[in-house]
């Protein structure tokens, strides 16, 4: 049943969109916010609300054949129901907004949850509200004066910039009588990071079985000892060295940037473009892994040495942005 009624739509859409240019005018994308308002409002009736149009038009013809009173005035009543149910559902969607949207960046090929922020700054309940995209369908509400996010998965083909396209925002509240639906076609975009190479190979410079041996995490090469200092560890303190010197040292570890891993985007020119960019993102989450300091060069830009979330992100986005 609801992939009779889906089909349906779909046809009916088409059609719709086919006879009126007006349907068409917003697929160019918006800037944000986007508000809705009663132009971009469409409205068509549902299966259902034609098999009640004719049970009401059953209705009005045998009253009138047989001059029933009370069956024209239970008619009449039906109709008004019907009509203000279509104000209903129009003003479910009037005054509504969609004022951004955001996701946590993925590779090339998986799923991006794309969160989408709607607002009511009225005064009324939107009930039974449905986000569309790409068959994708998730069911919401707002309260009076209320924010909320709406999160929608998203294939993703290819890295770089990411536009969601057209989304469907529709409902059929209160009644289902009628199916009011516009389009929402945002500008902003997503980020998506290179897909990583599946089976690449070793980190420069490593083999496979002495993978880590040649490259250490900062604070592994060994320097020397000084003096104790207020905030030092205690597990650098050498206990020993303490001892025989009658005062507190520290073991110092050499400062491991002059032997930061390099990833250089020159040294793959055996490789086409984005071969490249894939093995360099498979190595640089593989040196995010473990924790290397490493240094990695683009063509005209060179980030690093440095670790941590914040530099790995800034090196996958730089790759996904590569032209």
């Amino acid at each position: 049943m609801a992939t009779a009624m889906a089909r349906w739509r779909t046809w009916l859409l088409a059609r719709a969109e086919r006879r009126l240019p007006a349907l068409t005018r917003l697929r160019q994308p918006e800037s944000l916010p986007i508000q809705l308002h009663s132009r971009r409002i469409y409205i068509v009736p549902t299966r259902f609300g034609l098999l009640f149009a004719l049970v009401v038009l059953a209705m009005l013809l045998g009253a009138l054949n047989f001059n029933n009173n009370p069956a024209l005035l239970l008619t009449f009543v039906v109709v008004s129901i019907a009509v203000l149910s279509f104000h209903h559902t129009v003003n479910n969607l009037r005054g509504l907004s969609l004022e951004g949207l955001r996701a946590t960046p993925v590779h090339a090929g998986e799923v991006m949850a794309v969160e989408f922020l709607f607002a009511e700054d009225g005064s009324s309940e939107r009930p039974a509200l449905i986000l569309e995209h790409a068959g994708h369908e998730v069911a919401f509400s707002l309260s009076p004066g209320s924010r909320q996010s709406v999160a929608l998965p998203m294939a993703t083909q290819s890295r770089g910039r990411f536009h969601c396209g057209r989304l469907r925002l529709w409902t059929e509240y209160p009644f289902a009588i009628v199916w009011a639906w516009s389009w929402l076609h945002p500008d902003q975009s997503l980020l998506v990071y290179p897909r990583p190479e599946a089976a690449a190979p070793p980190l420069p410079g490593q083999s496979s079985d002495a993978a880590g041996s040649q490259f250490r995490s900062p604070g592994e090469d060994w320097q020397g000892l000084r003096e104790h200092h207020l905030g030092d560890t205690p597990k650098r303190i050498a206990w020993r060295a303490s001892a025989r010197a009658d005062r507190l040292l520290v073991k110092e570890f050499a400062d491991p940037i002059n032997a930061a891993l390099v990833l250089d985007y020159a040294e793959l020119s055996a490789l086409d473009p984005e071969q490249r960019i894939s093995r360099l993102t498979r190595w640089v989450l593989e040196a995010r892994d473990r924790q290397l300091t490493f240094r990695l060069r683009l063509p005209g830009q060179a980030f690093g040495p440095g670790t941590g979330p914040d530099f790995v992100a800034q090196c996958l986005r730089a790759l996904a942005l590569l032209p």
